[in-house]
């Protein structure tokens, strides 16, 4: 009933009825703490440890309905986190690659994903610099993550007519973009105020920068 409840309310701002319904078959209380559970299916974030978070579920499906993704995509997340997110693009795209900086959230986020049984999952263990350009072109590219401008490093690995969703702006406030790649020139659409953890690598911000979080 809880999720139920959840996807109607979602369905009052998301009109992609693929992405509300992939929201409504991953089970989002499998991806958290067991002391967060009961409140799996409330519009907030909720931390998962080692100062990280799952998403607000809004900014879950907004950020994908974005993509456009209709099944035949490659995509690339940065920042696997929990895995939640990553569940949701494996319910609509053909293969997700995800990069996570910390081995310990890969490591859970692997468990849970294998659980479900998805085997369009590549999940690596990020780089210093930002994206995994060995899988390069994707087709969209969603970060999880704010970074302070949006990165070029990421857009040399987004494909001609490629869609990413990526916050920009301080440590602190961003603004959710929606890139659209062309051959001359690139399409940015502002989609609103977000707050995300920063996004560390080359192109982002620099470790300790984080660390004075």
């Amino acid at each position: 009933m809880a999720r139920a409840r959840l996807i109607n309310q979602l369905a009052t701002e998301i009109k992609d009825k693929r992405v509300l319904s992939a929201m409504a078959r991953v089970p989002r209380e499998l991806f958290i703490p067991q002391e967060f559970t009961h409140l799996a299916y409330e519009d907030r974030p909720l931390p998962i440890g080692l100062d990280q978070t799952i998403s607000q579920p809004y900014i879950v499906a907004l950020m994908t309905e974005k993509l456009e993704l209709t099944g035949n995509e490659k995509v690339l997340e940065l920042g696997t986190g929990s895995g939640y997110q990553t569940a949701i693009l494996a319910e609509l795209a053909h293969l997700v690659v995800t990069t996570e900086r910390f081995s310990a959230l890969i490591g859970k986020a692997r468990v849970v994903l294998g659980k479900l049984g998805y085997e369009n999952i590549e999940m690596h263990l990020s780089e210093s610099t930002l994206g995994w350009k060995s899988n390069a072109p994707y087709d969209a590219i969603i970060a999880t993550a704010g970074a302070p401008r949006i990165p070029e490093e990421l857009i040399a690995q987004l494909a001609i007519g490629g869609r990413m969703v990526i916050p920009v702006g301080s440590r602190y406030n961003q603004e959710l973009c929606k890139i659209i790649r062309h051959k001359q020139g690139n399409k940015v659409v502002k989609l609103g105020a977000c707050r995300f953890v920063s996004l560390i690598g080359n192109g982002a911000w620099e470790e300790e920068q984080e660390s004075e979080r």
